[in-house]
């Protein structure tokens, strides 16, 4: 099982490839589909510093998200132009600012109480950073603190007996073990991953609507 050593050893290091920089092209295609907008209050597990967050905010969510790293989040709010305000609540970090919390430390300690109201999920690159053993309670817990509202989920997919992630690999039925005793899971659209994993193998995105 990975530590959490691990990513926050990514951050400090500045050795982020995961982090793609501009707004994922599967979210602006498939935006409409997970009705937010105005006043919506959409979720982001693992976080990190995302343009994802800047493209739900200026469409007027209240984005609500969940990241490991101090310093994804100062990056984050340095990159948005604002100063949040940093207060602690039950145990996490909150990073608040207009139209957008992010709560920081280990997502496993964020409950329902504390996260508030969850009008849609958009898990871009939390499931597919989380080894095989942790995904299933990720998921459980993803939908005990939010409900189950309708969820985008972008996942990863190749095949290499030899290259492991994280990205990690993740197939459809796998998506319908963790989800489909609560959602109907239709599968969107897809594209190829340019450079993930130096270009060496192909590596297929994929969007799926849980609803």
């Amino acid at each position: 099982m990975m530590k959490h050593e691990y990513w926050l050893g990514k951050w400090s290091a500045g050795d982020i490839g995961f982090h793609e920089g501009v707004i994922n092209p599967l979210l602006e295609s498939n935006i409409e589909k997970l009705a937010v907008g105005e006043g919506k209050r959409v979720l982001l597990p693992l976080c990190g510093k995302t343009r994802d967050i800047h493209y739900l905010r200026d469409r007027g969510s209240h984005v609500l998200g969940a990241e490991l790293s101090e310093i994804a989040l100062k990056e984050l709010f340095s990159d948005l132009g604002v100063t949040p305000e940093v207060t602690e609540l039950d145990g996490l970090g909150r990073y608040h600012a207009e139209g957008v919390d992010v709560f920081l430390g280990d997502i496993f300690l964020l409950t329902r109480e504390t996260l508030g109201a969850v009008d849609a999920i958009y898990d871009r690159a939390a499931m597919v950073a989380l080894p095989p053993e942790v995904r299933a309670r990720y998921a459980e817990h993803l939908l005990s603190v939010s409900g189950t509202p309708p969820q985008l989920l972008l996942t990863c997919s190749y095949d290499d007996p030899v290259v492991d992630g994280p990205p990690f690999s993740i197939n459809e039925n796998e998506v319908r073990d963790h989800y489909g005793h609560l959602y109907t899971v239709a599968k969107l659209e897809s594209r190829i991953l340019p450079g993930v994993f130096g270009g060496r193998i192909e590596v297929t995105e994929t969007a799926w609507l849980l609803s």
